[in-house]
């Protein structure tokens, strides 16, 4: 470990690695969650319904999930420079192979390759920072690492839209795997070399902390509860808001302009209290998806409700990292890698549920099983406060 660290400090990375590697965060969940704003003409070129194009979101997550706790002590032997390089080559030829799709089950391939390289580029860039810049700058470091996470959560949907309105959904695909591929590019030659650690990750550690299990199951009933609804978000605004195409991505891009105005509200209150932070997130998040279906029948209603959804849910992942690195800050990349795990089986589970509420029971349907869930989470939240948020036990002097 003495020997790695010696490295660590003679070659590192500083700001600029910090701020590819937050760049490279960025693209493998903009990549994931691209077909969001696509799904209308997507599943028309593809000749599926639009519960069967959200699978698109489905296979990615269900990959991811599996690929970040599975790859983590694989690559943990390895340079994390050249796993991190690998793996978001990765995501850029999955997403140009998206492009190229001329049937659903091409598209589904391409998908299962953007999850894997999502889920790795994830899990390792969790425990990056602290390699790359002095110990003193470690968390805000780390805060740049996650912020490309929950800008792309907020951001990357319209932007794909605005793409595929102009230039068709093909056209949005092209862009994120060329920014995949020049960020692979990048991360070669940004990063310093950064041998593995001694030590491996092990997924046990941070589960054996009670704080980490009810984030976990916070995330999971959020994220599932939002893209049970946010994937279907096109559909239902068309539907039963009446607005025409051409207006989704500014919507859209509304909502993500509110989500990282959101991410860095959160992250300022989550310092002081990460349960209260996201007990007030689920309600808001709540309250809002529940309303569309009743008040979103106009383009300014359904605009102020998608504004008051992209500020709570812009907040969630910030404010669950902040929670899990505060509980088991000696195991953050296996926390991370957990976390990983259960956020992107929610985004496939929520994508799934949705699809099949869609096609069964309405395109509004979405919308009251995403509020279910997010105030599922909110009771959870109210119900644990006390193991949830129980000080660290302190040692007894001698």
């Amino acid at each position: 470990m003495a020997l790695v660290d010696q490295v660590d400090h003679s070659a590192r990375g500083g700001w600029p690695a910090v701020a590819v590697v937050a760049a490279g965060t960025f693209t493998v969940v903009t990549s994931e969650m691209l077909p969001v704003g696509l799904l209308t003409p997507l599943g028309e070129s593809l000749a599926v319904s639009e519960g069967t194009a959200g699978l698109t979101l489905t296979v990615t997550g269900l990959s991811a999930a599996v690929a970040a706790p599975a790859l983590a002590p694989v690559f943990a032997r390895h340079d994390r420079r050249r796993a991190l390089v690998l793996l978001m080559a990765l995501v850029g030829l999955g997403n140009l192979l998206s492009a190229w799709a001329p049937n659903f089950a091409v598209m589904t391939a391409a998908r299962l390759l953007v999850g894997i390289g999502m889920g790795g580029v994830w899990a390792l860039a969790a425990g990056i920072a602290v390699r790359l810049v002095p110990p003193t700058s470690v968390g805000a470091a780390t805060s740049l690492v996650f912020s490309g996470i929950a800008v792309a959560s907020v951001l990357g949907v319209p932007a794909g839209a605005y793409v595929g309105e102009l230039l068709g959904w093909r056209a949005a695909f092209v862009a994120a795997g060329g920014l995949g591929l020049g960020l692979a590019v990048a991360l070669a030659a940004a990063l310093p070399a950064l041998p593995p650690d001694a030590a491996r990750p092990r997924l046990a550690e941070p589960l054996a902390d009670a704080r980490v299990r009810v984030a976990l199951v916070v995330v999971a009933l959020l994220v599932t509860g939002h893209f049970a609804a946010y994937t279907y978000v096109r559909p239902v605004l068309e539907d039963v808001s009446g607005i025409r195409a051409a207006l989704v991505g500014a919507l859209l891009l509304g909502y993500g302009i509110a989500g990282v105005a959101g991410n860095f509200a959160a992250g300022f209150g989550a310092t002081r209290s990460a349960r209260g932070t996201l007990l007030l997130l689920s309600a808001l998040l709540a309250t809002t998806v529940f309303l569309v279906p009743a008040l979103g029948d106009s383009v300014w209603a359904a605009a102020a409700l998608l504004v008051l959804w992209g500020v709570a849910y812009g907040g969630v992942s910030v404010s669950v990292q902040t929670w899990l690195l505060a509980a088991v800050p000696r195991a953050r990349e296996a926390a991370s890698a957990l976390l990983v795990g259960v956020f992107n089986t929610a985004i496939a589970l929520g994508a799934f549920l949705g699809g099949r509420a869609a096609d069964g029971l309405g395109t509004a349907s979405v919308m009251y099983l995403g509020g279910a869930l997010a105030s599922a989470a909110a009771l959870v939240l109210a119900a644990t406060r006390p193991r949830a948020e129980r000080p660290p036990r302190r040692e007894p002097t001698r």
